[in-house]
């Protein structure tokens, strides 16, 4: 069961809206997922049709001194999700606090989603930054993609920021019809190791996916973007499914 930590170099990649599409279009293709959202800014349940006021969620539960699993929800058959929760900034901190603590708790938990055998494939939903709580759950990923726009803000960022180790880099935003976009991506396909062998194009259908509360997938399966991301998801049968530690 390999699970891939989705993280972007920046904000404002698309990182949730990519999650919520693989997330679909894996289980398209058969297989069962769980997608977690480890970010505070809670948007992931969002594409999952998800009321805005219900603030359910694995740190919602773990404040409540309740199991994490109490905070999942079932979407469609085989594609199950875990929000955050909706807390306010003094619970964040909380949260924070112990997940610092007790580092091993999500460690743990996955073992016991791997051990019930219920899902084939674990997405984590990751904000950007470095912090150590971030870092602790990069480490929990046998794969991590590192999100980035091909723009001059994310390339200075490839050298002036630490990247997860052996992390693979997706191309999402992408424009043909901007030759700075086309210079840097060849740039990055001759120096770039581990740049992932597609990208994802501009399309407005993923934007639209979340204001309908949908994963691309769902909302326009016959997009531009739902098609890539549906690549992107054989590609991670084919190359990742040994991954799993």
């Amino acid at each position: 069961m390999p699970v891939i930590a989705l993280q972007g170099v920046r904000g404002g990649i698309g990182t949730t809206s990519i999650t919520a599409a693989l997330a679909w279009s894996l289980q398209q293709l058969g297989e069962s997922v769980l997608a977690i959202d480890l970010s505070p800014d809670n948007l992931l349940r969002l594409h999952f049709n998800t009321p805005v006021g219900l603030n359910r969620g694995w740190a919602r539960a773990e404040l409540e001194g309740v199991a994490w699993q109490q905070g999942a929800m079932r979407y469609c058959e085989n594609l199950d999700f875990l929000p955050f929760g909706g807390l306010n900034l003094a619970e964040q901190r909380s949260i924070d606090q112990q997940q610092r603590q007790a580092p091993q708790r999500w460690r743990d938990f996955l073992a016991q989603v791997r051990a019930s055998g219920h899902y084939r494939w674990i997405l984590l939903d990751m904000p950007a930054g470095n912090t150590p709580v971030i870092e602790q759950q990069l480490a929990l990923a046998d794969t991590v993609f590192q999100l980035m726009s091909p723009d001059a803000n994310c390339h200075a960022r490839l050298y002036q920021q630490p990247m997860p180790a052996a992390c693979r880099f997706l191309v999402n935003g992408y424009s043909a019809a901007s030759l700075l976009q086309q210079d840097l991506h060849q740039l990055w396909l001759q120096t770039l190791e581990g740049l992932l062998p597609l990208v994802i194009h501009r399309d407005e259908a993923l934007a639209e996916a979340l204001a309908m509360k949908q994963p691309l997938g769902e909302y326009r399966p016959e997009s531009l973007a739902a098609d890539e991301v549906l690549t992107l998801a054989n590609w991670c049968l084919l190359n990742l499914q040994g991954s799993a530690r």
